[in-house]
């Protein structure tokens, strides 16, 4: 319990330093200056409290695995934070020192079920990369195939359950904030959560390697290594091992060897295709994970986060990513202002500016311009106008961004626009293949539809010649209406009335002789005593009434729902 106290500490302590800087974005006030967080001083952190982005990216890698995850989330989302902040979490590494070889050997013999030694022919206990979350090794199989070999770290999966609990509280406390209401916090949180769930289950990374190979069937020049499905288990994954090297590893005379504008548009295509038709996206398609290989061809590798994209907003991105090719700023706004959520602040009009601005003015940039940074900007501009962009978005701008590097790399010529211009019609016209699935449910709905037709239209027919048929239409219930409008006409003629005897009254005021009463003429006293009891009593009326009408349309609605 204590570490975990002091562990939640550690982390308001974090936020608490990095929450005034990163919301001045948003154009609000420290969510934190008034919550009580813990500084950077009272909770036994160095440092003078100061914040910066590169300052953000090293407090995080510091917290450990759950936060670089979040970091890198967080990188996409240029409509919560500014450029500076974004830039430096793009960049976050949670390279760490590597656990000790005994016990990824006593990880893989314990989940596969046998000894390293009688698993491959060899094993290199010198790991080839080493993550917050797990550690890759070379390995060859018995059968002689060259193998990498992924292995969680322990107790990585407890960290992130803790890490993800204190979290949870630091949400609620942000919820509490306007500025935790206009960024979403809890589906910011939730997005979270499922990338790092899946990311920490290697049987789901296996399954999305089989997915993408299944997809790269029909395109020659890019490839996926295949999983060994018999060697992976939640925290083992084997995969082939691809030589190749880093996209952006190889120079101008590497790639004087191959068709550079071909693999920049294959793997342009293939992304678009995948998101936009296969509603599958990998989100963290950095050129670190992207291999030219010896034979010419592009690899993806670190399938661990892959995103589905809905299909209701497959259909929108196409429509959004037509209208940017086109130069149709209009249409992209209008399209953005479907897709987000409006807040309270949204302003449509300043949007729309904003945006068609934004989409002429890249446009004239030429071969300069970038999908994925057009769109991570689009977002931006949606935050700074009250509008919400859907979450999957910012991942499809972060991916399409990072794509770009590759494809610069590969051609410096290289027009997103060109290219999505040219691969828009086959993605539509797999999009409106109609699958089988969707065959057969159209195919029953239509025999349903047919065999109860003739019984339908029979008694339709049959109510018509009886003169019986009725049509129900629910507008608006006009006897209630009657009613509330003779009462509001009848409060306003005693109104008046009790207004004309209290001026008769202050008239007579003023008449000489006559009885009189406290001084006073008889009969304006009178008159006044009247108007001032028939007031009260209008005022009881109208409050019991009004109760008892407000009872009885609140009995008629929970009778409805019920």
């Amino acid at each position: 319990m204590a570490g975990t106290t002091a562990r939640l500490a550690h982390i308001l302590a974090v936020a608490a330093r990095h929450a005034g800087p990163a919301v001045k974005n948003l154009g609000a006030s420290d969510p934190f200056a008034s919550a009580g967080a813990p500084d950077a001083e009272t909770s036994g952190e160095p440092g003078d409290g100061s914040s910066d982005p590169e300052r953000l990216a090293s407090d995080l890698e510091g917290l450990g695995a759950t936060f670089v995850k979040l970091g890198q989330l967080l990188s996409t989302r240029r409509d919560l934070l500014p450029d500076g902040y974004t830039e430096a979490l793009a960049r976050l590494q949670d390279d760490v020192e590597p656990f000790p070889s005994e016990v990824v050997h006593r990880i893989i013999e314990a989940e596969l079920g046998a000894r390293v030694s009688d698993l491959f022919e060899s094993f290199d206990d010198t790991p080839l990369a080493s993550a917050s979350i797990g550690q890759v090794h070379r390995a060859t199989t018995r059968s002689g195939r060259e193998v990498v070999v992924k292995v969680q770290r322990p107790g990585v999966v407890e960290q992130v359950a803790e890490d993800m609990d204190a979290l949870e509280r630091v949400a609620a406390m942000f919820d509490a904030t306007s500025v935790g209401q206009r960024v979403g916090t809890r589906a910011l949180l939730d997005q979270f959560h499922r990338v790092i769930v899946d990311e920490l289950d290697y049987r789901k990374e296996a399954a999305h390697l089989e997915r993408f190979r299944e997809l790269t069937r029909d395109e020659p020049l890019i490839s996926v290594p295949a999983p060994l499905r018999d060697f992976c288990t939640q925290r083992v994954l084997t995969m082939e091992y691809v030589p190749g090297k880093k996209v952006t590893d190889v120079g101008p005379l590497g790639l004087m060897d191959v068709d550079g504008p071909a693999l920049a548009d294959a793997l342009f295509g293939f992304t678009l295709r995948t998101i936009l038709s296969e509603g599958v996206l990998h989100a963290d398609p950095h050129p670190g994970n992207l291999l030219l290989t010896r034979d010419g061809r592009l690899a993806l590798i670190d399938l661990g986060m892959v995103a589905v994209v809905p299909r209701r907003l497959q259909g929108q991105l196409v429509r959004l990513l037509l209208a940017v090719s086109e130069g149709d700023g209009e249409q992209v706004a209008d399209v953005l202002a479907t897709m987000g959520e409006p807040l309270p602040s949204w302003d449509p009009s300043g949007f729309r500016e904003d945006a068609s601005h934004l989409v002429h003015a890249s446009l004239s940039l030429g071969s300069e311009i970038e999908a994925g940074s057009m769109l991570v900007e689009l977002a931006r501009i949606a935050g700074d106008h009250g509008l919400r962009p859907p979450a999957e978005m910012a991942l499809v701008g972060k991916a399409l961004l990072n794509l770009d590097q590759s494809t610069t790399h590969l051609d410096p010529n290289f027009l997103p626009e060109q290219a999505i211009r040219a691969h828009l019609p086959r993605i539509l016209a797999t999009t409106m293949k109609p699958s089988p699935a969707s065959v057969a449910v159209g195919a029953l709905d239509s025999k349903e539809f047919l065999q109860t037709l003739p019984g339908r239209a029979n008694r339709i027919l049959d109510a018509l010649a009886d003169g019986s048929l009725t049509v129900k239409v629910n507008a608006f219930d006009e006897d209630r209406l009657f009613h509330h409008s003779q009462r509001l006409v009848n409060r306003l003629t005693i109104g008046i009335i009790l207004s004309a005897i209290t001026v008769a009254a202050a008239l007579m005021m003023r008449a000489p002789g006559g009885a009189r009463l406290f001084g006073y003429p008889a009969l304006a006293v009178v008159f006044f005593l009247v108007a001032a009891i028939a007031g009260l009593g209008l005022i009881g009326w109208i409050a019991v009434t009004d109760r008892d009408a407000a009872r009885r349309a609140k009995q008629k609605l929970q009778k409805g729902t019920s």
